[in-house]
């Protein structure tokens, strides 16, 4: 069982955030995306900026990466790399529109130093795979079934020198593992067994006995789609039932609203990249 009130504490992270001012909804390529439903351009930027405010806020850097013309998408930064101890496993994204947004993360990268890996496989970053340094000696779980293709997840763990730990997505409305489950601290998860086959529901049990479970309520509203630092859990608004399953854990919820951003698909964590050094 989870220990109730149990002291947490935050450890002091890095992230790279991507300004929404070119964001759009211009195509669909997951089933929130509606071309149909229009977006407010300074609405997004306005709850973004609250989102890094909220972050740096808190203790934590924030770098980041300048916004293209032409990638409406780029806002959603966690999908084009994923890092580990300095070592950054780069993106190859499925869908077309978004391909162009990797070489920008690649020379993000580059210019700051990091060792950086070139995938050969179809991955999107961190929104397919998730780290939790201190379960079982440092585990790396990785979603496939929608973007990420299994090949990845045996170059990743080449790349990164970290056991991964494959994990099946089975419902298009979790895409992408971000929003089906997310690491509240270096050692343990919440997430939506729904969102998993039934095989993955089970090794997600016996890897994380303790972990917190989230709802399909707490699904739908992006609630999984979260950034922790171990105490603080930055998420939507709209996932008031989950934030009160985190408060009973012992973490202290952070709501944000980014009403504009979830058009897109995404929530708090697609709009933050975690940089491991």
């Amino acid at each position: 069982m989870v220990t109730v009130n149990q002291q947490r504490v935050p450890r002091r992270r890095t992230y790279l955030m991507c300004s929404p001012e070119h964001f759009a909804v211009e195509y669909a390529i997951n089933p929130w995306m509606d071309v149909t439903t229009p977006v407010d351009s300074d609405l997004a930027v306005k709850q973004w900026d609250r989102l890094r405010e909220t972050l740096v806020g808190l203790g934590h850097e924030v770098h980041q990466l300048a916004a293209e013309p032409g990638l409406p998408d780029m806002v959603y930064a966690a999908n084009g790399g994923f890092s580990v101890d300095g070592t950054v496993y780069g993106a190859r994204f499925k869908h077309e529109q978004r391909a162009a947004e990797a070489a920008t993360h690649h020379a993000f990268y580059e210019a700051q130093g990091w060792r950086f890996i070139a995938p050969s496989e179809t991955n999107e970053g961190e929104g397919d795979f998730a780290y939790v340094p201190e379960a079982h000696g440092g585990l790396v779980l990785a979603g496939h079934g929608f973007r990420t293709e299994i090949p990845a997840h045996a170059e990743a763990q080449e790349a990164l020198g970290r056991p991964v730990v494959s994990l099946r997505l089975i419902d298009p409305r979790f895409y992408h593992l971000d929003v089906a489950l997310a690491a509240i601290d270096d050692s343990n998860v919440v997430y939506f067994p729904g969102a998993f086959s039934s095989a993955s529901q089970r090794v997600l049990t016996q890897l994380f006995p303790d972990a917190v479970i989230a709802d399909d309520e707490d699904a739908m509203a992006f609630g999984l789609n979260l950034v922790s630092d171990g105490a603080n859990v930055v998420l939507s608004s709209e996932a008031t039932r989950l934030a009160g399953k985190l408060k009973a854990a012992g973490y202290t919820p952070v709501p944000v609203d980014l009403a504009e951003l979830k058009k897109g698909g995404g929530s708090v964590k697609c709009c933050v990249a975690e940089l491991r050094h």
